[in-house]
């Protein structure tokens, strides 16, 4: 069987640097609820094509980074008024206008191994031992369908399958959606 690699540009998905902060977070500390009402922390993505991220919340604070693809997952830690204070997969944090934000679910294809030679696999089912249908490489962008609690139904590159939940970042460990 022939294998589909899907591979993954870092200059595609975060472009611009001007400041780092941290290392990744990938499971929830706890959870409590926002101002909006909606819990603390979620995830969510990027809705915008070019989103920029700011020291504080509001645009009279200075722009610490900038996005330039859209459907990137973040996770709201933080909520004043409209501002969202964001973490993305590789750590950084900072406040968008929460009008850049959207509700779709997608994931990272373990970010935490770019750089090995190391692929996630998509798989045709919801098991470790079903047949694989793609190779992500880390940092592939997917869209999520699902989450079990374990797997997630996942879309990449024109591809759909599953993969397993504690090889993505967009989604905590145990969570389950629809």
């Amino acid at each position: 069987m022939r294998h589909i690699v899907l591979r993954a540009s870092l200059v595609s998905w975060i472009a611009l640097g001007l400041c780092a902060m941290g290392g990744p977070v990938a499971e929830a500390q706890g959870v409590s609820k926002g101002s909006s009402g909606l819990p603390l922390p979620r995830f969510v993505s990027l809705k915008a094509k070019r989103v920029n991220l700011r020291i504080g919340p509001s645009t009279d604070y200075a722009v610490s980074w900038l996005y330039l693809k859209s459907g990137l997952p973040v996770e709201i830690i933080q909520e004043y008024e409209n501002w969202r204070r964001i973490r993305d997969a590789d750590g950084t944090e900072g406040w968008v206008s929460q009008t850049l934000l959207s509700g779709e679910r997608t994931a990272v294809a373990a970010p935490w191994m770019r750089g090995n030679d190391v692929y996630v696999n998509l798989r045709a089912d919801s098991q470790s031992t079903a047949s694989v249908v793609a190779k992500l490489e880390p940092g592939v962008v997917m869209r999520l369908e699902e989450c079990t609690g374990n797997w997630c139904l996942a879309e990449a590159g024109g591809v759909n399958g599953w993969v397993a939940q504690s090889e993505i970042w967009g989604a905590y460990p145990g969570e389950a959606f629809k």
